[in-house]
């Protein structure tokens, strides 16, 4: 009796050894053991070679390596919530399917975006860092590294998906009044919950705000949403964080008016080429101006293992010829 063929499955870099071991239980699966990103060219030889590309936010898939007449791929199981790193355009076009592993980072990437929130007005790094890096203490005064108050300060989402929501939630029990900007109000029971005011007009809400919270997606309608324009309208008191894409924001911009003191701060975990880090944020971060974290909102290990039994149901229900739970539709973009 033959025995059915198990479809090669390509991971890109390392994951979680029980999702890997689960992975390698159920398809013939390629693993990135020592997880260095994989070149342009290796992508395109696991195009050619897999039945199942399962890439990361490190990898770009775009159209060039999709059109080639080689392309042997059927899924595009992402390892991300976001799919900026994917073409979805070109491969519906090829009838690849593309999905994604939502609703499992909310959380953490909420968790991280309210530590952010208090680090830059508290001081929390700069203060750190004078206990480890040899500076000396010479003890408690009342008038050194006084940082500032978070409570009563007006917050204002940008983005009030899931994501944003948790975050409005935490910062409201912190007693922040939670404003936000989507491209549409959310459903009056929620907005009651966080007590949140909706700002049709988002050049409107960045001119009044003392935080900014970025949490939208990157998508081509995203793509500096925060523009030089917008990000001159912002308090000169008021700071900016990202948790969500570096490329919402114009970084140059940014970069100069907090070099300026047209922007009071930042606390970023996403840059707009990572993983080059502007040199110019890092001198402002070691002169206590800005919080500079690498990427690590969803860094979790709980996050991390749900990720990928998100992704092994997508291929698995797939390759039972059914529709995956997170397919994503460049309608959806």
């Amino acid at each position: 009796m033959s025995v059915k063929k198990k479809p090669v499955v390509f991971v890109t870099r390392k994951l979680p050894d029980t999702i890997e071991t689960r992975m390698r239980e159920l398809f013939d699966t390629r693993l990135n053991l020592d997880d260095t990103p994989m070149t342009g060219e290796q992508i395109a030889d696991a195009l050619r070679s897999a039945d199942v590309l399962v890439p990361t936010v490190t990898d770009h898939i775009n159209e060039d390596l999709l059109k080639h007449p080689d392309c042997k791929i059927r899924l595009i199981a992402n390892f991300g919530n976001g799919v900026d790193n994917i073409d979805v355009v070109a491969a519906h076009a090829r009838g690849i399917t593309v999905t994604n592993t939502p609703k499992v980072l909310t959380e953490d990437t909420a968790d991280m975006t309210m530590a952010l929130i208090l680090a830059v007005p508290r001081r929390l790094i700069e203060g750190a860092s004078i206990l480890t890096d040899g500076k000396g203490w010479a003890g408690w005064s009342p008038t050194w590294m006084l940082g500032h108050r978070i409570g009563g300060k007006r917050l204002g989402i940008v983005g009030m998906g899931r994501i944003g929501q948790a975050v409005a939630r935490r910062a409201r029990a912190f007693g922040l009044q939670i404003h936000y900007h989507n491209r549409r109000p959310v459903a009056p029971m929620i907005a009651d919950e966080l007590g949140a005011t909706y700002w049709e007009s988002l050049d409107q809400m960045l001119a009044r705000m003392d935080i900014i919270s970025v949490n939208c997606p990157h998508t081509p309608a995203t793509f500096h949403l925060l523009s030089a324009r917008r990000l001159k309208l912002i308090r000169k008191e008021a700071y900016i964080v990202n948790t969500a894409r570096g490329e919402v924001i114009d970084e140059e911009t940014m970069t100069k008016l907090i070099e300026a003191g047209e922007i009071g701060g930042a606390g970023l975990d996403v840059y707009e080429h990572e993983p080059a880090v502007n040199p110019k944020l890092v001198r402002l971060a070691k002169g206590g101006k800005v919080t500079l974290l690498p990427h690590m909102g969803s860094a979790t290990i709980e996050g991390r293992v749900e990720m990928g039994e998100k992704v092994i149901i997508n291929i698995k229900t797939f390759l039972d010829n059914h529709k995956p739970p997170d397919r994503v539709l460049p309608s959806m973009l």
